[in-house]
């Protein structure tokens, strides 16, 4: 289940992660939806859509980091 806009991703995501964050995570999220469509290239039981998340959320993290303080995601 790619996502096409950025309306489309979890509740989550839209509501902690600034634009270009989400911009960043729909990305990385469809190419590893594309990237581990064969259950062999998962690690453990892991779902297709498990794995994308996984994904998605480390790519955000090399750019991005939470501000303890606030709490809000800021980019590094």
């Amino acid at each position: 289940m790619p996502y096409e806009e950025l309306d489309e991703l979890p509740k989550s995501v839209r509501d902690n992660l600034p634009k270009h964050a989400q911009e960043i995570y729909m990305k990385a999220f469809n190419n590893a939806w594309d990237e581990y469509a064969d259950p062999e290239e998962r690690r453990g039981d892991a779902s297709r859509e498990e794995t994308a998340h996984k994904v998605a959320w480390a790519a955000v993290k090399k750019v991005y980091e939470k501000d303890e303080e606030s709490g809000r995601w800021k980019e590094k």
